[in-house]
């Protein structure tokens, strides 16, 4: 060793083996994205014409009114002018730095933005980029009010994938880590990445909970019954009483396909599915297959025909009864309410009552999922269906994941992937990664005529060589929806509701979003609900005259629904019929993982 050798810092030797392991995992991660799967690029973005539009109606807006765009620019110039001269006195100042730059988010909570000159820069050029972006946009005019609303989600969308937190170098949270760990963080955060990108064939669907945290079975999903009943598209679940006595009525749970039934079957203190058992009731539940490419021919139909009616035929046998209520979740509330309008065309009365959940029938109103319902994005997919024959659980998870894009992507990924932190062991994120492909016909269907056309709501929806739609239901509702819920907006859950001929509407609403506001224990004390007659034109005039309760809304479901199940009888305990014994809860078709 020479002289000079000798005089050069030595480097930290766990630095220098995080420095090589990261050097490792590089040449993995670059490998996985070459032989990464290809999916239709319309998938990812809007088409080409929001795009012209947009351009024609900005330089539009230039001819007519060019001193605005000029006096936008200048603002805008002479910002960023402003914040670096401050910075370079900053730089050489001796004042205190700890000046406040205005309110900030959650993502700019770390003392950094405030103290350093360099952050300070960073964070108020991305502020000053943010609102020109923003003003530019309001001032577009001359695009249809869906045009607009598509320009305004996917410009705020690079705004959000623009900011300075997502990248590694101006992320103070992050560096600092890095440095404490002796890039012991880097290391596990590309782990984090690779195993993500891994699991969906080279497509980042950034994992929101430990996967090994829970087993579907025994810590979730774990109260006890008796699978009744498999075809190709469900099991029929039937739990087993807690209680000497039932009521007469059954109670029947259609959840949605779109996750596992298992949201409403969470740890013991919060499964809804166990405490309604408690109750004294005879529940079932239906559990739908995790369909791949040969489910290619089912569509909405095939859902009511081989899953709604066969399940509800079932539960009647089994109690020996003419009719039963019905429960329906999500999507699997708004093909309950298509089933129940099939049946009210025919003259049967199998529904004694229908309780939706966050439950949408009319689509006048597409609110947050404009951008993606919108011709360029239901081609794509219907493409996309006639191709695989299903729409893959990746793809519905990103979309969704994109509607709270800051939440459900850019903060775990941070904390995921430039931290390396292990995802958090929580019950609702297990479950929200527990999803299912859907089948491809069925998908399209439902965007096409539903979601797009909004054929129910205007009595125009053919199936069954019958033409149904809302007015055709008489049956008695009781409809909750969930005040902070972006999946299901509670004032459109209120308007489809108002198109039901039913004579007797409750409709709840409760505090919080789209699950949370439904997984919601008596006892936990977290949200409270308003309650009310749901025959009311305004769904604003009905909140205004509601009553409201500072607990859980089950109890007064409960009490509702006590009122519509008869007498008391024996309980009844579930068994496996003709011999055929088809396994324990949570049954087979629950593990089954998403394939093609």
């Amino acid at each position: 060793m020479t002289s000079s050798d000798k005089n050069l810092p030595s480097i930290d030797p766990q630095l220098n083996a995080n420095l090589q392991k990261l050097e490792e995992l590089s040449g993995r991660f670059f490998e996985i994205l070459s032989s990464k799967k290809q999916i239709n690029p319309a998938l990812n973005g809007p088409g080409h014409d929001i795009f012209v539009k947009t351009a024609g109606a900005y330089l539009k807006s230039i001819v007519q009114n060019p001193t605005y765009i000029m006096e936008q620019q200048i603002s805008y110039w002479g910002k960023t002018l402003e914040y670096f001269v401050d910075t370079q006195k900053q730089f050489y100042s001796e004042k205190d730095k700890n000046d406040d730059i205005g309110s900030l988010d959650k993502r700019f909570k770390h003392q950094l933005w405030r103290s350093s000159p360099f952050f300070k820069y960073v964070l108020s050029q991305y502020q000053a980029n943010s609102d020109m972006i923003k003003s530019a946009v309001a001032q577009v005019e001359g695009l249809s009010s869906k045009d607009k609303t598509r320009l305004e989600y996917f410009s705020g969308q690079v705004i959000d994938m623009m900011a300075p937190t997502n990248f590694f170098g101006t992320n103070p949270d992050a560096l600092e880590k890095a440095f404490l760990t002796k890039g012991q963080s880097l290391v596990q955060g590309l782990e984090n990445l690779i195993r993500d990108l891994e699991a969906n064939d080279g497509e980042l669907l950034v994992r929101l909970a430990n996967e090994n945290a829970f087993k579907v079975g025994s810590d979730l999903a774990s109260t006890p019954g008796k699978v009744v009943f498999r075809n190709r598209l469900f099991e029929l679940i039937q739990y087993s009483p807690s209680t000497e006595t039932v009521y007469r009525i059954p109670l029947l749970i259609f959840p949605p396909w779109i996750n596992k039934y298992y949201i409403l079957d969470l740890k013991p203190h919060n499964s809804l599915i166990r405490w309604f058992v408690n109750q004294g009731y005879t529940l079932f539940v239906v559990s739908w297959v995790n369909p791949d490419s040969s489910f290619s021919d089912v569509g909405l139909e095939e859902y009511i025909e081989e899953g709604y009616f066969p399940a509800i035929a079932k539960v009647k046998a089994i109690c020996n009864v003419k009719k039963i209520n019905a429960l329906g979740y999500c999507i699997a509330g708004t093909i309950l309410s298509l089933a129940m309008s099939i049946l009210s065309k025919r003259g049967d009365r199998s529904i004694n009552t229908a309780t939706l959940f966050t439950t949408l029938t009319d689509f006048s109103n597409q609110r947050e999922f404009t951008p993606f319902l919108q011709n360029d994005f239901i081609d794509a997919i219907e493409s996309e269906a006639n191709d695989k024959g299903i729409l893959e659980s990746f793809i519905i998870a990103r979309t969704f994941s994109f509607l709270r894009s800051n939440d459900l992507i850019y903060t775990p990924a941070i904390k995921s992937y430039m931290m390396g932190e292990a995802p958090p062991s929580f019950d609702l994120l297990f479950w929200n990664g527990d999803g299912s492909n859907l089948p491809g016909k069925m998908a399209v269907q439902y965007l096409r005529y539903l979601c797009q056309d909004n054929q129910f709501a205007k009595n125009e929806l053919k199936m069954f060589e019958e033409t149904i739609g809302a007015a055709d239901i008489e049956t008695p509702i009781f409809a909750v929806s969930c005040e902070t819920d972006h999946i299901a907006s509670w004032k459109d859950s209120f308007r489809g509701l108002q198109n039901f001929s039913s004579k007797e509407k409750t409709f709840v609403l409760s505090e919080a979003g789209h699950v949370a506001g439904i997984v919601n224990a008596p006892g936990s004390g977290k949200y409270g609900y308003y309650f009310g007659n749901g025959e009311f034109e305004d769904a604003e005039q009905w909140k205004n005259g509601a009553d409201f309760e500072k607990e859980s809304w089950w109890p007064f479901w409960e009490r509702w629904l006590r009122k519509k199940s008869k007498d008391l009888v024996e309980a009844r305990i579930p068994k496996a019929k003709f011999d055929l014994d088809l396994g324990d809860a949570p049954g087979y078709y629950i593990h089954q993982r998403p394939r093609g």
